[in-house]
């Protein structure tokens, strides 16, 4: 196969017969005729809408042609010209027919880390326990449900908790910085779409896939790992560990059961606050970690789109508009867009009773009224108080402003807003404008001065002017700010060694966003599997795995 890249069209090219025109340009640039061009796959297509007026669609395409070493030969030194490379994820063991079931791993928790995890192990026949607190994920997106349409809370199902992970409740990203020379991504995807997300994930260059979508792929995830020999225990909430001389042996449920296992993946995500108390206790070894806080934005997605794509707002290959945005204040801090959701909502994602948390989700089609982001602040443990007697010291923050939310809302789940021309004026918003908010279960108009920390809200001042610069209307009156947001990423590193153990637990391997080794979809389901094959090879007395201290951090919920 020969790889194609840097075709370029403008964005009027004829989508319903790109195939064909896909296949003249591939033709043209190898100077073959059409009879000699076997089969083309489309590899990766990008727009560059630096000018608005001529945005551009680019190409890459792998081609098998008749007489390959000749048309490879006629064409060398032709930088868009290469054969394709092997892109082919290879598992790194294979579990022995006869593997005893005290050798069977763990795998604590069936977010994306934990449901790659699981997979690769499947697929390598050691046949994985998964271990997970929350419900079903049909189960669990009626109690979501509940939630958002009637504030009646279930601590152990909701955005946070329960089979799928907060990936479920998300817009669906798998865009991820994460070098990837081995692969991970790919297979990520081809098996996305093996449990029917849409083919085209493989090759946008910015593939989402949606909150319903996720929820069928996931249930055909589940029964894949379950035909391979893998077993789910759902509503099993993991209360202590087992450890002997600093090994891991096993885990005791909260209903009392001792399971017992020297090879424990623990990818609990950002949100098991009781599970990381509880690993606290029993010694092992955890960090602080930097995080961020801050709000909700949300525009119309029409002003989003003219401002990104100008005359060509609404094109449907370009679909509603997306935008990042960073701005380094003066007072030291960054402040960012973060899980950026075009077309979609904001949602509430407490798990806690008595506090209020948001997040933004979006549906495949991406056509609700609202874009939304989070605008957040860094923030280091040197400003988590009592850091320097715990390292669990930012989950207490979070607590704090979580708490303070709740009550502006007027402790009911109501999410407190504010009108971004009144916040950066100073003053409390008594109404709503003409941005209808999207968060469920209600909304309370207020001053959220008081919501986060003096320097978080001054940085958000003084960033809101900034991005209108980049994006006209950022700022505009009647844009809406909802509180609070500070689920942005694990407070915390349960920190591992080369070999993906925990540095004094052996047997723990800690993985995902919950360890503070990934953000995002994509880079949980990559860390989950680099831990898959660690545990294979420790299982099978093969160490040699290295790189598991290495951060893959891209936060892209």
């Amino acid at each position: 196969m020969l790889r194609l890249t840097e075709i370029i069209f403008p964005l009027s090219v004829d989508q319903d017969d790109i195939e064909n025109v896909l296949k003249a340009a591939a033709c043209a640039r190898l100077g073959i005729p059409a009879d000699q061009l076997v089969s083309l796959t489309i590899f990766r297509r990008s727009y560059d809408a630096r000018k608005r007026s001529a945005i551009t669609l680019t190409y890459s395409v792998d081609v098998e042609v008749l007489d390959e070493a000749a048309v490879l030969a006629r064409c060398q030194g032709l930088r868009n010209v290469q054969m394709t490379p092997e892109m082919e994820y290879k598992h790194v063991a294979q579990a022995p027919a006869d593997l005893p079931a005290n050798a069977r791993p763990l795998v604590i928790g069936f977010g994306p880390c934990g449901l790659f995890a699981a997979l690769i192990l499947a697929q390598m026949g050691f046949r994985p326990i998964v271990l997970e607190r929350g419900r079903v994920v049909r189960e669990r997106t009626k109690d979501t449900w509940g939630f958002w349409r009637k504030r009646e809370l279930q601590t152990e199902s909701n955005v946070q908790f329960g089979e799928g992970g907060a990936g479920t409740f998300s817009d669906g990203k798998l865009s991820t910085q994460v070098k990837d020379p081995k692969h991970y991504g790919r297979k990520v995807l081809q098996e996305f779409v093996a449990a029917d997300a849409p083919a085209e994930i493989m090759y946008v260059s910015k593939p989402h896939i949606g909150t319903f979508r996720l929820v069928k792929m996931i249930e055909q995830m589940r029964a894949q790992i379950e035909s391979l020999g893998g077993e789910f225990r759902f509503e099993s909430r993991v209360d202590d560990i087992l450890i002997e001389d600093g090994k891991l042996r096993g885990v005791a449920l909260a209903s009392g059961e001792v399971i017992e296992s020297g090879h424990v993946v623990l990818a609990i995500g950002h949100s098991a606050r009781d599970t990381f108390e509880m690993l606290h206790r029993r010694g092992v070894f955890m960090e602080a970690k930097p995080f961020s806080l801050g709000f909700r934005i949300e525009h119309p997605q029409s002003l989003i789109d003219r401002a990104r794509f100008g005359q060509n707002a609404g094109h449907p290959v370009l679909g509603a508009a997306d935008y990042k945005l960073v701005h380094h204040t003066n007072n030291g801090r960054a402040v960012y867009s973060f899980c950026m959701c075009p077309g979609g909502t904001v949602v509430a994602a407490s798990s806690e009773p008595g506090r209020v948390v948001t997040n933004g989700m979006s549906q495949y089609s991406r056509n609700e009224r609202n874009a939304n982001a989070a605008i957040v602040v860094g923030i280091d443990p040197k400003d988590f108080p009592g850091i320097d007697e715990s390292p669990l010291a930012g989950i207490a923050f979070q607590r704090q402003w979580e708490s303070r939310a709740y009550e502006l809302g007027g402790s009911d789940y109501s999410a407190p807003v504010q009108l971004v021309g009144d916040f950066l004026a100073g003053r409390p918003s008594t109404s709503l404008g003409s941005v209808v908010p999207s968060y469920k279960p209600g909304v309370t108009p207020t001053d959220l001065s008081t919501s986060l920390p003096d320097y978080v809200i001054a940085a958000i001042k003084e960033a809101l002017p900034a991005f209108d610069r980049q994006i006209k209307g950022f700022a505009t009156h009647d844009a809406l700010l909802t509180g609070v947001e500070t689920r942005t990423s694990s407070p915390l590193r349960i920190t591992r060694g080369d070999d993906f153990q925990s540095l004094n637990t052996a047997g723990l391997f800690p993985a995902g966003e919950g360890a503070g080794y990934a953000g995002g979809i994509m880079s949980a389901a990559i860390d989950g599997m680099k831990v898959a094959e660690a545990v294979a090879l420790h299982i099978l007395g093969r160490p040699g795995v290295s790189g598991g201290n290495r951060r893959s951090e891209s936060y892209e919920y």
